[in-house]
């Protein structure tokens, strides 16, 4: 017979036991929510692979998507299109590696002010600063918020879905910046989507060096691997930013899993000055 001590003792083990498996549950679940957040930064430039964020971000409790309870923020869209431009190559570099560089964007939801890193993000700064002459980034759309485990808006694709690029990839640049402490993008950081996986099928490569246009802007400090680019911090527009972000993000696509601000948020102009 089971004494009292024993009986207590058993019923301990066992509630320590499902105190673990929950706590374990509740680990592997977070891991796997930030990993499929982070895929969607890391396959943003190819069609429908951002699958994996789906059921992440929820609708309100109508089952309605959220984009039909809240009123857009932001203007109207100044006239025209993106270009769709492409280049079969990186442009030459000509940017003044000592020299600061500010890249202004012209949004519906206010203006945007980045410093650019010439210095240590050169091929990075000078695509940008050549796209930009060439008006790539006017009239294009902001396609993308996460607003769970990662926080990002990210932008510079012509084709709003995620698999726009000017033709040509950069090199990945400054993923040692000693800014990314714990692999943390602090809030106000500016860096590069990419299409890099440092675990492909096999023979398929990792896609290193895979930046092209797209970019995002951390709006509040994220844990992600330091496979992007980080080529940029926020000098102005905070404001925009609380603007854009307090209106929220969709429901998923049902096809690419994206989430897009809620917030029309279009560049209407982008600019590249040497300070």
């Amino acid at each position: 017979m089971v004494s009292q001590e024993q009986r207590r003792r058993q019923l301990a083990r066992e509630k320590l036991e499902r105190q673990q498996q929950r706590k374990a549950a509740a680990r592997s679940k977070t891991q796997k929510r930030n990993a499929a957040i982070a895929g969607g930064i890391v396959l943003a430039l190819v069609a429908g692979l951002v699958v994996a964020a789906v059921g992440l971000f929820d609708s309100d409790d109508n089952g309605k998507d959220k984009k039909d309870t809240v009123a857009d923020p932001c203007a109207k869209p100044a006239p025209g299109t993106p270009s769709g431009q492409t280049w079969k190559k990186e442009p030459k570099l000509t940017i003044d590696k000592s020299a600061d560089y500010t890249m202004e964007l012209a949004t519906t939801c206010g203006d945007i002010t980045i410093g650019l890193d010439a210095k240590n993000a050169p091929h990075t700064v000078n695509s940008f600063n050549f796209l930009a002459g060439k008006g790539y980034f006017d009239h294009t759309k902001c396609h993308r918020l996460t607003d769970q485990g990662i926080y990002v808006l990210q932008c510079g694709d012509p084709k709003g879905d995620g698999t726009g690029t000017p033709g040509y990839t950069i090199p990945d640049e400054n993923l040692k910046d000693p800014k990314l402490k714990g692999n943390v993008y602090p809030a106000g950081t500016i860096a590069m989507a990419n299409r890099y996986n440092p675990q492909p099928p096999k023979g398929e490569s990792k896609n290193e060096d895979s930046g092209g246009s797209q970019f995002f802007i951390v709006y509040q400090d994220s844990e992600l691997p330091p496979y992007y680019t980080p080529f940029g911090t926020l000098k102005g527009g905070e404001d925009v930013l609380k603007k854009i972000t307090k209106a929220g993000a969709t429901a998923p696509d049902p096809q690419t899993g994206n989430t897009a601000p809620i917030a029309t948020v279009v560049i209407n102009k982008a600019t590249v000055k040497r300070s």
